[in-house]
């Protein structure tokens, strides 16, 4: 019977460990939520980003998760080709080298917004055509925009300061530039750079 008892015993206290273990982690978290919500002041978030092969998206969901901004997919009206080469040897050349701005299914609305999040693939040396419409169809005046780009290669270029060149009266911060959609260390990064924010 006394082995009994204190095998029980043993049980109970194991799990008052992991209970107050979950606890602290759970709290850990919030913390972490808390700080990142402070670093914005209370203010209105959004996330809203192009994405053809899942990259940008992928990254934009990391973001998302961490700030708990609303999220907003920015998807022309006539879809992008399935096919890479078409897209970008085909498609996205031809509105880069012309200057052509595609339509939105939706040009979206970021007037309720303080914070805005804009995420691109760096294609041809430069943001989406699709991002430029989207920044050019909206007013960001007095608004920040926080860029975050996706590349499979070539960086960033100059894509956080001209995306500032289209949404006139914006103040643009630091972006983050990820390779593809990241690898273990990428949320981490976010995380970094989210409390970097000024």
């Amino acid at each position: 019977m006394k082995q009994i008892l204190n095998f029980l015993s043993i049980i109970i206290f194991c799990l008052g460990c992991v209970y107050i273990f979950a606890q602290n982690a759970i709290a850990k978290g919030e913390s972490t939520v808390n700080n990142l919500e402070n670093n914005f002041n209370g203010k209105k978030v959004l996330v809203a980003y192009l994405s053809w092969g899942g990259n940008t998206k992928s990254i934009a969901e990391k973001i998302q998760k961490q700030t708990g901004a609303d999220m907003f997919r920015i998807e022309t009206k006539v879809p992008y080709p399935t096919d890479y080469n078409e897209t970008a040897y085909g498609v996205a050349k031809e509105q880069h080298e012309k200057g052509i701005k595609p339509e939105l299914k939706d040009n979206g609305n970021v007037s309720g917004y303080d914070i805005i999040f804009v995420g691109t693939p760096a294609w041809w040396y430069t943001m989406a055509p699709a991002v430029m419409t989207f920044l050019e169809n909206n007013d960001f005046k007095g608004k920040t925009i926080v860029p975050f780009i996706t590349h499979g290669g070539g960086g960033g270029y100059n894509i956080a300061k001209e995306m500032g060149d289209f949404a006139k009266g914006s103040t643009v911060l630091k972006p983050i530039v990820i390779y593809e959609n990241g690898n273990k260390d990428t949320e981490n990064d976010i995380k970094v750079w989210l409390k970097e924010l000024k």
